[in-house]
């Protein structure tokens, strides 16, 4: 994948995924926070609380991306700034016909690239233990325990994971 704004890559089992970077409250990025958000009421019984400001996910300090498969709106992942100096991972979701073929891994890869080409040395996220799929995916990709943050940082349940990233002289993928 390249670091332009737009990034392609051939998926397991066939067709191409293409991330780019949308606002967050674009209509398309809205369609699948919905979608993201009634998994969580499937799995917790309610949508994830967090408040989200959608410039918060505006280059430089975040970004939003949509990824597609052959033309199809398949997932979504973001990153923003937290003022620690951290960079938190929001809203990864992948449909569930576009699962299993590495298309979760592709977002994680790009946001964290993003993250760390914006000068940030760290990510953080928060998932829960109903999305055991997530946790194993995260864990594969280097992620381990941290303390807890934000309105779930005493929740049952909720998991905290973080990563250090390699600092590049990339430019940010949005930059082109």
């Amino acid at each position: 994948m390249s670091t332009s704004a737009e990034r392609t890559a051939a998926m397991s089992g066939g067709g191409v995924a293409r991330l780019r970077p949308l606002p967050y409250d674009d209509p398309l990025a809205q369609h699948l926070v919905a979608q993201v958000q009634q998994e969580y009421v499937t799995r917790y019984g309610g949508p994830d609380e967090a408040v989200v400001d959608p410039a918060e996910f505006r280059p430089p300090s975040g970004i939003f991306l949509v990824a597609e498969v052959d033309g199809v709106p398949a997932g979504c992942g973001a990153w923003r700034a937290l003022p620690t100096g951290e960079a938190e991972i929001k809203r990864v979701y992948v449909a569930p016909a576009f699962r299993r073929r590495g298309l979760a891994a592709l977002i994680v890869a790009a946001l964290e690239d993003g993250a760390a080409a914006a000068g940030h040395a760290s990510v953080i996220l928060n998932t829960g233990d109903q999305q055991p799929e997530a946790i194993a995916l995260y864990e594969r990709l280097g992620y381990r325990s941290v303390p807890g943050y934000g309105i779930y940082a005493c929740s049952p349940g909720a998991v905290f994971l973080g990563k250090e990233l390699a600092l590049g002289d990339e430019e940010p993928p949005w930059a082109s």
